[in-house]
Formats: structure tokens, C-alpha cells, sequence
């Protein structure tokens, strides 16, 4: 059985950063691609940024070059450094460990808001 827990939400001031955390527990992390979603209000979930098992990145065009992913397998965790946040990035941010279509877990969530 695998859990995710996040953390590292909060409230920011458009143009400052935050860092998201998750944890999995579990075992075999570094066998399987982790994601990080976001999901606004009204919105749908979307992909914000993955890092597969071998530790290629992927990112939607409207985080690229502000929002960076990271692992550490030893830490069982996975990261999310956010730079240069804008309103547009408010949203509840989930944590996703997938090692196939049949096997994707989600975290429960943090919240994020980007306000002055």
C-alpha cells in the first residue's frame, strides 16, 4: 500500500516561492514516475510537472522555467521549488507515485494561493 502526503502550502505574494514536499510511504519508490497536478476551482486537474523513474521532467508550457521537480529517493520524497508565482497559480496542488495505469496513487493535497 502506498500513501503521499504533501505539505508546504501556503499563501505567497505574487513573484514568491514556495517549496512542495511529498512524502511516499511505501516501498520501491524509485520504481515509479511521480507527478505533481494542481487543480483550480472550476477547473480540471491538470499536470503541473513529472519526473519519471529515470529521472526525466516534464513540465506544462505555463510553469516552464519557474517551477522546477526533484527526487531524492533516499528521502522517499519528491519536490516541487516554485519561483515567480502568479494568481493563475492558485490552486490545490496533489502529489501522484504511478508505476502504471492501474497502480496511481494520490496525496491528499495542499493548498496554494498566490495573493497580495
Amino acid at each position: 500500500q502506498v500513501q503521499l502526503v504533501e505539505s508546504g502550502g501556503g499563501l505567497v505574494q505574487p513573484g514568491g516561492s514556495l517549496r512542495l514536499s511529498c512524502v511516499f510511504f511505501g516501498s520501491m519508490v524509485r520504481f515509479y514516475d511521480m507527478g505533481w497536478y494542481r487543480q483550480a476551482p472550476g477547473k480540471q486537474r491538470e499536470l503541473v510537472a513529472r519526473i519519471t523513474s529515470g529521472g526525466t521532467t516534464t513540465y506544462a508550457d505555463s510553469v516552464k522555467g519557474r517551477f522546477t521537480i526533484s527526487r531524492d529517493n533516499a528521502k522517499n520524497t519528491v519536490y516541487l521549488q516554485m519561483n515567480s508565482l502568479n494568481a493563475e497559480d492558485t490552486a490545490v496542488y496533489y502529489c501522484n507515485a504511478a508505476i502504471s495505469s492501474l497502480n496511481s496513487y494520490w496525496g491528499q493535497g495542499t493548498q496554494v494561493t498566490v495573493s497580495s
